[in-house]
C-alpha cells in the first residue's frame, strides 16, 4: 500500500481522506433515517459488518438496525441485528417487493459489469426497497479510486492492464499474467452524472466535492 493509497483512499483508516468523506455521506443517510420506525430493515449490498461498526454507534447496531449484508461471497459477522447472505445484486429472487425499509450500497454498482447489469441491479434495489441511498465514484474524477492512479479509467485498457501487471496500483498488488491484469481492470465500469441519473430517474442525486471536484455520487429516495 502506497503512502498516497494510505493517506486518500484507505477506507480502513480513520483518518484518511476516503473515510472523511464517507462520514459526511453517512451522515446524509443517518438523515433519512430519523423518522423511520425502529428496528430500520436495511439491505447492504455489497457492505461489510466492519463498514457499519466504523460509521455508526453501536447501540444503533445493536437497536435501532436490522442489517442484511449481501455479498457475492459470505461475510463473516458478529453481532446479532447482522446478517449475511450471498447472492447478486442484479438478480435478488430471495427478497420480496419492498423487504427493505432502505437499500444501501456504497461504491459497488460499478463492479456488477455492464451498463446493462448496472440497470439492472438499479431495477432490484426499487423492486426489494422501500427507499435507497446508492453511492458511486464519479468517472471524470481525476484519481480513479481503485487503482489511485491519475486518468487510470481513460488510458486504453491495454495500458491499464499493463501497468496493473508491473506495478502496485491502489487496492491491487501487481498482477504478474496479462489476462488475469485485464480481467481486473475491465471488471469496474465507473459511472458519470447522467449515466447515473438514467438508472436512478426518480432519485435525488448528492455530489460529494473534494476541493470543488465532484469525487462520487449518491442516488437516493427521501
Amino acid at each position: 500500500m502506497t503512502i498516497i493509497h494510505k493517506h486518500f483512499a484507505d477506507n480502513t483508516s480513520e483518518h484518511s481522506v476516503a473515510t472523511q468523506l464517507r462520514r459526511q455521506r453517512f451522515d446524509v443517510f443517518m438523515e433519512m433515517l430519523k423518522d423511520l420506525p425502529r428496528p430500520v430493515k436495511i439491505l447492504d449490498i455489497g457492505g461489510s459488518q466492519g463498514y457499519w461498526e466504523m460509521m455508526a454507534d453501536r447501540t444503533l447496531l445493536d437497536r435501532e438496525f436490522q442489517i442484511t449484508l449481501l455479498n457475492i461471497e459470505n461475510q463473516a459477522v458478529s453481532i446479532p441485528s447482522f446478517t449475511a447472505a450471498i447472492g447478486d445484486g442484479r438478480a435478488m429472487p430471495e427478497f420480496a417487493d419492498k423487504q427493505f425499509d432502505i437499500v444501501f450500497s456504497n461504491s459497488t454498482i460499478e463492479h456488477v459489469g455492464s451498463f446493462e447489469d448496472q440497470k439492472r441491479m438499479a431495477d432490484e434495489v426499487r423492486r426489494v426497497g422501500k427507499r435507497y441511498y446508492i453511492q458511486t465514484p464519479n468517472l471524470f474524477f481525476p484519481v480513479e479510486p481503485h487503482f489511485v492512479f491519475p486518468l487510470f479509467q481513460f488510458f486504453p485498457i491495454a495500458f491499464r492492464a499493463w501497468l496493473l501487471q508491473h506495478f502496485d496500483l491502489g487496492w491491487y498488488t501487481k498482477i504478474p499474467d496479462y489476462q488475469k491484469a485485464l480481467h481486473e481492470v475491465k471488471s469496474i465500469r465507473l459511472l458519470h452524472r447522467a449515466e447515473f441519473k438514467q438508472l436512478f430517474p426518480e432519485a435525488i442525486i448528492f455530489e460529494e466535492k473534494f476541493y470543488g471536484m465532484v469525487k462520487s455520487f449518491v442516488s437516493f429516495t427521501p
